[in-house]
């Protein structure tokens, strides 16, 4: 190339600019694929340019920006703002480090390990070992974050690494660590409790110059990248606490391993939620620790790209890639990651890419499956070693003292007699409280009717040059109806009602479910849209001056995502009625590690309470195997130690009652609620509007129709209704009919003195509509049982099956026919 020397020190003009244009161009599309990132040279060899590599003092120039330890993938992002400020970020010489600091937290980092290897030899740790940069990382994102007005720092990440970062970065003592792998006291946590790499934790950052970055570190199970849209969810609850700023302010982070966030689904569903309006946090960096393995599977293995993070390609984001062996470069990168988070508020991800010093748990003996790598390994100096030669330091003297320091806290943690307390809740939790329920923290959820027709009327309006749906009008008017107590209540005005009662209170409601806004019933319709305009109005949203905020969101296509933020939503805002709605009740089973790890085990395993409210829509209506069943028995199998509420509200005042004691109890709990689709308009479901004046919502609705019968029919929900109306066709008193609302916790006394009341009855029967080996009878027949007074305790549901139900209308009616015939005329299966 025909440049003089030194004209790279100077700007070129006229045709040069143009070649050089040209020339980086190239590089900053491609040069990623020649950078030199794994540390032991294996996995990621560089690979040829799509088209020929240019050559010359331009390309040399190049080269050395986007072919070395940093490789940067940001071309794809189409606003030109944003690729112009990473270009100069990557175009420019690196600033100095603080490589005196880097170093000391790299030699704790690596040493904290050294000491637990030596200390608890066998013991699972997913050592950090070969990723000790992710410590000087994480340090350098809250120092810059500091000084750009992070107050709060939001962390999630899976056990690789989990307890180093707790010492390190989080700040927790490193003997609270130690008396972990002691294990003292295990009566404290009989029953209950998690392993050391799952336990959340609190602490603090300080900045050099006195600023505080609160950090928290998420508990999370070994569902890998379950907690992702937990920590999300919680991000976004203290972002709205703060209230205007509070995406600048509260920052959250996610550290994945290379496999799984590749193979987890729901790290594409978390990425798609970044920018979407009910999940927006201001951008979340994401972080791999990337050791070119995922257990024993090399990545050929586990992903189809040259990458793990190409799956991030689908969204208009920035992707690092670094040499973790190379920390000033790593410190680079972090400083990078949090400036154009705050600016942009943007995703951004960074790839660390290092190693694995040992086994996946170091218990396993990786020469197994890569003996070659490990044969690599084996030999490999610990970082802090490499980066002290590198910057021309003798770390011995530091080395030692942080070893002699370790050793006296792994001293100290042996003498232990209590499991330390590595996490502390905010204040915003002191009033609310889990554990068994308190009757006497019953309360008081009744509205009079004169209050109830005033929200009616509220929920009912909309300015006079809306152009309101003729459909939605015509309902509108039915609503009307129903406040002024010309018609009873439906399921949809009971629950807009509930909203806006607890709105008006201050309390905030959010609620989240694909079409939740309209209702998968066309039953809601809480959000209007002007059919000329399509502008979107809430009655909900102007209810008072100081109402409560109301939240409303048509989510993605999502259960697991989408249901793990809420939980974390409500972790994080327990004073709030915060509702995830499934399209369907079976739909939950996209969602079901959610359910498993975090809703009904979060308190056992972590002692940490949600309020989260699940809307499940349940009945068999003959529209198929998909459509019917909620999967009742499941949520009854995860039940115990009084850990969630499990209910069926049968009429729409119960719940009204339901949806308003949820708030107004201190005892924070999750709500399960199977939500009726058929019989959100039947007759037989409304309620007179003298019943939102009741005290509270009624977990049994005992028999006071019939008198002396010969047998007494226990059920929950349709299926309660579908009888009474058969006996009122056959004018049949000799069936009681009781309301199963809730059952668990279990209603013990209230159902025991609704058999009571009626004495001479001989037979209990439990009745519901889904197959044998389904449902809730199984949970239900021993507590019958316990409850029968000496009375025979039967049962009448369909035949056990594979599926929930048949996916032929005619076959159902059959089934239903002769299930109702079974439960009114002769005895069901003891």
């Amino acid at each position: 190339m025909a440049t003089k020397a030194g004209a790279l020190t100077q700007s070129p003009t006229g045709t040069d600019q143009q070649e050089r244009d040209v020339v980086f161009d190239i590089f900053r599309r491609w040069g990623y694929l020649q950078a030199s990132l794994d540390p032991l040279g294996q996995y990621l060899p560089p690979e040829p340019f799509p088209t020929p590599a240019p050559e010359g003092e331009f390309a040399a120039e190049a080269r050395g920006y986007y072919c070395g330890t940093v490789a940067a993938e940001f071309m794809h992002i189409p606003s030109p703002e944003q690729r112009q400020w990473l270009e100069e970020k990557m175009e420019q010489k690196p600033a100095k480090q603080n490589q005196a600091h880097i170093l000391t937290q790299l030699i704790k980092a690596d040493l904290f390990e050294q000491v637990i290897q030596s200390r608890y030899l066998g013991t699972k740790r997913f050592s950090l070992e070969g990723l000790t940069a992710l410590i000087p990382f994480l340090d350098r994102i809250f120092e810059v974050g500091a000084g750009l007005n992070v107050k709060t720092a939001m962390l999630a990440m899976s056990h690789r690494g989990r307890l180093n970062v707790m010492t390190n970065t989080i700040g927790r003592d490193p003997s609270e660590i130690f008396t972990k792998f002691e294990d003292v006291d295990p009566r404290s946590t009989m029953g209950g409790g998690d392993v050391k790499y799952h336990m959340g934790a609190t602490g603090e950052y300080t900045s050099p110059d006195g600023k505080v970055i609160n950090l928290h570190l998420a508990s999370n199970p070994s569902h890998l990248e379950a907690v992702n849209p937990v920590v999300m969810g919680r991000t976004r609850a203290k972002q709205e606490r703060i209230g205007e700023g509070g995406k600048k302010q509260v920052l959250p982070i996610i550290v994945h391993g290379d496999a799984a966030f590749s193979g987890q689904g729901i790290v594409a569903e978390c990425l798609n939620m970044a920018t979407l309006e009910g999940y927006d946090i201001g951008g979340t960096i994401h972080v791999i620790v990337n050791n070119l393995l995922g257990f024993t599977a090399i990545p050929e293995e586990s992903n189809s790209t040259r990458f793990s993070t190409d799956l991030a390609k689908r969204l208009p984001i920035p992707i690092f890639h670094v040499n973790a062996e190379d920390p000033d470069a790593v410190v680079r990168v972090a400083a990078i990651a949090m400036e154009y988070r705050q600016k942009f508020s943007s995703d951004i991800v960074v790839d660390l890419i290092g190693y694995r010093k040992h086994g996946h748990s170091e218990v396993d003996d990786p020469t197994v499956t890569q003996p070659r790598r490990y044969a690599i390994i084996k030999d490999r100096k610990p970082l802090y070693q490499l980066y002290a030669e590198q910057i021309g330091v003798n770390p011995a003297k530091e080395a030692d003292q942080i070893q002699k320091e370790l050793l006296d806290d792994q001293k100290a943690a042996t003498k232990a007699e209590h499991k330390p307390k590595l996490s502390e809740l905010p204040d915003y939790w002191d009033p609310y409280k889990g554990c068994e329920f308190d009757p006497a923290d019953e309360v008081t959820t009744g509205l009079s009717a004169e209050r109830i027709n005033e929200l009616v009327q509220q929920i009912t309006s909309y300015p006079k040059d809306f152009h309101i749906h003729p459909k939605v009008k015509k309902l509108f008017e039915q609503r009307q109806e129903m406040g002024s107590g010309a018609k009873p209540f439906d399921y949809g005005t009971a629950e807009l009602v509930a909203f806006a009662s607890l709105l008006e209170d201050g309390t905030l409601v959010r609620l989240t479910g694909q079409d939740s806004q309209r209702g998968t019933f066309n039953q809601r319709h809480s959000v209007m849209v002007d059919t000329e305009t399509e502008v979107r109005y809430s009655p909900l949203s102007h209810l008072a001056k100081k109402q409560g905020r109301w939240e409303v969101y048509n989510s993605p296509l999502s259960e697991a995502a989408v249901l793990g933020f809420e939980y974390g939503f409500a972790r994080d805002y327990p004073e709030a009625l915060v509702l995830w709605e499934a399209q369907f009740g079976d739909f939950a089973n996209g969602a079901q590690i959610i359910i498993d790890q975090f809703i009904s085990a979060s308190e056992a395993k972590w002692g940490l309470l949600s309020g989260v409210v699940m809307l499940l829509p349940h009945g068999y209506e003959g529209q198929g195997p998909e459509h019917s069943s909620a999967r009742i028995e499941r949520y009854l199998q995860l039940a115990a130690n009084d850990n969630m509420q499990i209910c069926q509200p049968s009429t729409a005042a119960q719940y009204f009652h339901l949806l308003r004691r949820q708030v107004m109890r201190s005892w924070r709990k999750p709500l399960v609620v199977f939500t009726p689709k058929s019989m959100l308009r039947h007759p037989d479901a409304s309620s007179p509007v003298a019943e939102f004046g009741r005290d509270h919502f009624l977990n049994v609705l005992p028999d006071n129709d019939v008198v002396n019968p010969r047998r007494l029919l226990v059920c929950s929900g349709k299926i309660g209704h579908n009888l009474r109306v058969e006996r009122e066709k056959r004018k049949d008193k000799s069936v009681g009919i009781i309301f199963l609302e809730q059952m668990y916790p279990w209603p013990e006394a209230e159902l025991q003195a609704a058999l009571d009341q009626h004495p001479g009855a001989e037979e209990i029967v439990w009745v519901q509509e889904e197959p044998a080996n389904m449902g809730a009878q199984f949970y239900v027949m021993p507590l019958l049982r316990r409850v029968a007074r000496d009375r025979a305790v039967l049962r009448v549901t369909r035949s056990a099956s594979a599926t929930p139900a048949t996916g032929s209308a005619k076959a159902h009616d059959i089934e239903e026919k002769t299930l109702i015939d079974l439960a009114l005329g002769t005895a069901g299966e003891r």
